[in-house]
């Protein structure tokens, strides 16, 4: 969900996206179609997806996960920054929405190097790992209904390698995991604030997160 932090004002984001790789014309595109959408604050936000590239590019992933796709602008990215022969398995369940991430992939030239799997994420993740498709996994991300966030991040550590990353939109819910959750609190709250809490004593991972978008953790897989 594109929701920006207020510590960062619009201009000055504006310059930071000005003086960080050019985005492509079909994401820019994709971009200003996106936010006259009566729901596109769902889209991830343009630096999120440049972070994500950033790493991408930085660890030399090869195959990407995908957990929420919407119209397509984080798939896209990273398809576009992985090699010729990477791959990248998303999932949603929104046939409407996909169908626009479909028509920008194949824009994009890079709809050969994407699975999509319309059916909730947590049967398609449990499919790859019977498939014996654990570790195979280079970056991550999770960017969909909230309440099942500690279950996909069990199966994405199980599918990312030693050394991967997971990322995870939408940490901060636009401030609220740091309040005392209200009594009317959707249950997303209080999962995510538990979620949040408990990083820090994972063994398994090196946490951190970053103050873009509306919070963007990054878990590396030790």
């Amino acid at each position: 969900m594109t929701t920006h932090l207020s510590n960062v004002a619009p201009d000055l984001q504006n310059y930071l996206n000005a003086i960080g790789e050019p985005e492509h014309p079909v994401l820019t595109r994709l971009r200003e179609k996106t936010g006259h959408h009566r729901m596109g604050k769902m889209a991830i936000a343009r630096e999120q997806a440049a972070v994500l590239v950033w790493l991408a590019k930085l660890i030399r992933a090869e195959k990407y996960l995908e957990i929420g796709v919407f119209t397509g602008y984080s798939s896209t990215a990273l398809a576009l920054a992985l090699p010729e022969h990477g791959r990248i398995t998303a999932c949603d369940i929104n046939v409407t929405f996909t169908d626009t991430a479909r028509q920008v992939w194949n824009e994009a030239g890079v709809a050969h190097k994407i699975s999509l799997h319309l059916q909730p994420a947590l049967l398609t993740l449990d499919d790859l790992i019977a498939q014996g498709e654990a570790g195979s996994y280079d970056l991550a991300l999770i960017d969909a209904d909230k309440p099942p966030t500690p279950q996909y991040f069990e199966r994405c550590l199980k599918l990312v390698r030693q050394g991967g990353i997971i990322a995870i939109d939408n940490i901060l819910l636009n401030g609220r995991v740091m309040r005392e959750a209200a009594s009317d609190a959707p249950p997303s709250v209080g999962i995510l604030k538990d979620f949040n809490q408990n990083l820090p004593n994972d063994t398994r991972i090196v946490p951190i997160t970053l103050p873009v978008g509306d919070g963007l953790t990054l878990l590396l897989k030790k």
